[in-house]
């Protein structure tokens, strides 16, 4: 039938003005529709990012804290047993091995904040914008 193929489904194709306003709100409905869409997607993979960041945030915080725990203990050890050698070295090298730790989650954790994010719907917005930039070009020429 001839209404199938009309954008607007299976209603029959009104013309004149209301059925380019009709057509124009079924087109603007559809445009913002993708968008939605496309923002959706990229918002499930923004906040994976932002999930992991967190967990590398509160990681380092650990193993600061956890160091600075042992850097306590091995200063009170080691005024407490200063000619002593005994577990001072190994909790000073605890106290090191967690402080190196942490650094490196917030090596990780500053590296996935510098991830840009929504690139398709940036580029998506950035084409869009070529193609009515375009449209009016065309526009001007026919006039």
């Amino acid at each position: 039938m001839a209404g199938e193929n009309s954008p607007s489904g299976g209603q029959a194709r009104q013309t004149g003005f209301l059925g380019s306003l009709v057509l124009f709100a079924s087109a603007f409905a559809d445009f913002f529709e993708s968008r939605a869409a496309l923002f959706a997607t990229e918002s499930k993979a923004a906040a994976i990012q932002f999930i992991l960041v967190a967990i590398c945030l509160v990681a380092a915080l650990l193993f600061f804290g956890l160091g600075y725990v042992f850097l306590l203990a091995t200063a009170v050890v080691a005024v407490a047993h200063v000619a002593n050698v005994s577990w001072l070295w190994v909790a000073l090298d605890a106290a090191v091995l967690h402080i190196l730790i942490a650094l490196i989650f917030l090596l990780i954790a500053r590296s996935g904040i510098k991830k840009p994010i929504f690139r398709e719907t940036v580029a998506e917005l950035k084409k869009d914008s070529e193609w009515l930039k375009n449209l009016e070009t065309n526009n001007q020429r026919r006039s």
